[in-house]
């Protein structure tokens, strides 16, 4: 019925307007993957994500890639910086993790501003959308939609495999307590960098797919804001499910959206939602819902 729902919502509401939800939605479901499964708080990720986006806008724009090569290209090169921040990172634990990976995103923004192929504080603009495998033209709304919709789904499925598999288990347990999962033998560190690298690369996998659909790499994709956002995203809809990402962006994205056009502050509106959310719903919307059903895995 929610497949349903996706395939039928741009003929109800903009596309652009879901592209951007969904955008932000895998990136919130990566981010959840690392602090809601692993139990690691990162103040970083929009360094994988607007890393991604830079790298994907230049080579389409500048190198003339196909988009597919170019998201893929930009996927690798937000990898490759996850396995980087993460092997630094991982070495420490609690405001000492968030710390550093706050820090290594800092230096991201200052090379994104100070490099030439970014283009400083313009940004990569006029990226082209191009054409899909040779076979479909991105400049069509609905057949760009359906490509974001693809990209996220295969992300969602990716992060939906890795919770459920043993690894997953292992890293609710290193979560709860991760002194009894080193004495149960398991290599705590080994299995926090590949979450790392994987929550990197899918939050990379958005950042490049959000340049294409916006035809745009700016600044704001890697300032600590950005950071910021993601973790109010899953902490809104509820960390340490599967759905709450998804809810929790699609909110903020909304309200971002639909409150532009009045005289509200938006960030005193979004905060004041996040007040009243953490005073009722504790565990997130996602969250406080399934627990109040007794659901164990989800919905």
């Amino acid at each position: 019925m929610v497949l349903a729902g996706l395939l039928a919502a741009p003929f109800l509401l903009y596309p652009v307007f879901l592209m951007k939800v969904l955008c932000f939605a895998l990136f919130a479901c990566a981010f959840n993957l690392l602090i809601g499964f692993g139990g690691l708080l990162s103040f970083g990720h929009a360094a994988f994500f607007g890393s991604a986006a830079y790298v994907t806008a230049h080579a389409v724009k500048v190198w003339g890639l196909p988009p597919e090569l170019g998201i893929l290209l930009g996927t690798a090169a937000s990898a490759f910086l996850g396995l980087v921040f993460g092997g630094i990172a991982i070495r420490r634990q609690g405001i000492y993790f968030a710390m550093i990976t706050l820090a290594l995103s800092q230096m991201i923004f200052f090379l994104a501003l100070q490099l030439p192929f970014t283009h400083g504080e313009d940004g990569i603009q006029g990226v082209p959308r191009g054409t899909l495998f040779g076979l479909f033209d991105l400049n069509n709304p609905m057949a760009m939609y359906y490509t974001v919709l693809a990209i996220f789904l295969i992300g969602f499925a990716i992060i939906w495999r890795a919770v459920h598999s043993p690894f997953g288990q292992v890293l609710k347990a290193i979560r709860e307590n991760e002194p009894r999962a080193i004495s149960l033998g398991y290599r705590t560190d080994r299995y926090k960098l590949v979450a790392f690298l994987l929550s990197a690369t899918l939050a990379g996998l958005a950042g490049g797919t959000k340049a294409i659909v916006f035809q745009l790499a700016s600044l704001t994709d890697v300032t600590w804001q950005m950071s910021g956002e993601v973790v109010l995203m899953t902490l809104l809809g509820g960390m340490g499910t599967m759905s709450g990402p998804v809810i929790g962006a699609a909110l903020v994205v909304t309200l971002e959206n639909y409150l532009a056009a009045t005289s509200l502050p938006v960030p005193v509106v979004i905060g004041c939602i996040f007040v009243v959310c953490v005073l009722v719903f504790r565990r997130g919307i996602a969250g406080e819902i399934q627990a109040r059903l007794g659901k164990k895995h989800g919905f």
